[in-house]
């Protein structure tokens, strides 16, 4: 728990000191401040897609969509085989049709220009934002097509974040920020030990006994 949702809680909490690898995220610009291999959550990037398509009739929306859950399952089945990538010209038309759907979608949105003398940037549709977002990030888009270690989306994450946002939202709130860190060391516990194959009513036995499980190694993936 931070007051701040940004880089001054990220670095004050110390979650990604001494972290190597890929870092999954829901493409937050602090995160990109940072020197990690940085991969863009295609969960995130799917809903922004079917929102564009359904609800503002984006075609390049819908092509897209199809185009990165039609790689995922390329992905799968190669793994499912004991592979370890893709083929290259299986790739090349992968980029070929992303680079392709982009230019799609900019036809459709072109930026917006100033009408009036006026202070600040020119405000940008929504669709023409994820179009800037997918093109800048196009690598971490697509990170998952060029390293099998790399997950399609940061789903595991958000699972253990859920209860948080339910008991934020739903289960009568936090009353106390004690009771708020409470609640996350315990929920972090739990999570923790389940992971690493531990049931969790021995866990919170040991725990209360004094012995609390520890894992002798943390993988960030």
């Amino acid at each position: 728990i931070h007051p701040n949702r940004g880089k001054r809680a990220i670095n004050n909490i110390g979650l990604l000191n001494g972290f190597t690898g890929y870092i999954v995220h829901d493409c937050l610009s602090q995160y990109f401040s940072y020197p990690f291999n940085q991969v863009v959550c295609n969960a995130h990037i799917l809903r922004e897609l079917k929102y564009a398509y359904e609800e503002e009739k984006q075609l390049f929306a819908n092509k897209m969509y199809k185009l990165l859950n039609r790689a995922n399952r390329t992905v799968c089945r190669a793994r499912d085989r004991g592979s370890t990538s893709i083929s290259a010209s299986t790739l090349r038309v992968y980029e070929w049709e992303y680079d392709r759907y982009l230019a799609l979608g900019f036809r459709q949105n072109p930026k917006r220009a100033r009408q009036v003398v006026k202070r600040g940037r020119v405000a940008q549709t929504k669709s023409f934002n994820l179009l800037t977002r997918l093109q800048k990030h196009r690598d971490a888009v697509l990170a998952f097509l060029y390293d099998f270690v790399v997950p399609f989306t940061n789903n595991l994450a958000e699972r253990d974040l859920r209860m948080l946002k339910v008991k934020q939202k739903i289960s009568g709130t936090f009353r106390s920020t004690m009771g708020t860190k409470i609640f996350c060391r315990v929920r972090g516990y739990i999570s923790t030990a389940r992971k690493n194959g531990v049931r969790i009513f021995h866990a919170i036995k040991h725990a209360v006994e004094g012995n609390p499980f520890t894992p002798v190694v943390i993988y960030a993936t």
